[in-house]
């Protein structure tokens, strides 16, 4: 499968950059071919600026020549993997800005046809779906506060893709106070399951 792989933090030695060379590993073991785009080494502008805003419904094609790399890069997934960690309760900005810029109408969705009418998904041809995450809550919190960052993907997102996508959500919990063996196992989870996607 043509796999892309949106990486999002800061520090290129941190434990989340582990969690991705094992999910770009893994999925090149399997001779998937993987374009992995690190927001932080790229230098992404994550802001919606006020010429794009206006330009937005009326003229998409000025947003998606803006970022015809990344719009086709998203264009070319069957598989599309987001590695981060999770800050407040989301995914960093640059993640987010990166959501709101590249899923432009026409490339990730379809603008509903009536105020009552939802969105429809163009990113079909997207059959598979991880995203793997770290946070410093427990698990039960997060869902006591509604779990936002992997409603957001699962729940938000995942409607654009394929009917039949395969979605799966790999969350290290109480992230500030696991040991290196538990951050070890889940290292090699990420990579397991990232070497059965087909």
């Amino acid at each position: 499968m043509q796999c892309l792989v949106i990486w999002a933090h800061p520090d290129p030695s941190s434990y989340n950059a582990s969690l991705c060379e094992a999910a770009v590993a893994a999925l090149r073991s399997q001779g998937h071919q993987v374009t992995l785009l690190d927001l932080y080494r790229e230098g992404f502008d994550p802001v919606l600026s006020p010429a794009e805003k206006a330009s937005y419904l009326p003229r998409t094609a000025d947003n998606i020549a803006a970022l015809q790399p990344h719009v086709d890069a998203l264009k070319r997934a069957e598989a599309l993997i987001v590695v981060y960690p999770t800050w407040m309760y989301g995914p960093p900005a640059i993640l987010k800005g990166w959501l709101d810029r590249v899923m432009l109408p026409g490339v990730a969705f379809n603008v509903g046809a009536g105020p009552h009418r939802p969105i429809t998904g163009c990113l079909d041809h997207i059959r598979c779906f991880v995203g793997i995450t770290t946070s410093g809550a427990p698990w039960w919190w997060l869902r006591v506060v509604g779990d936002p960052g992997r409603s957001l993907f699962m729940r938000g997102l995942r409607p654009l893709f394929a009917k039949r996508c395969q979605s799966r959500w790999l969350q290290l919990h109480g992230m500030n106070h696991q040991t290196p063996t538990a951050r070890q196992r889940f290292l090699q989870r990420v990579h397991d399951t990232l070497a059965k996607l087909n």
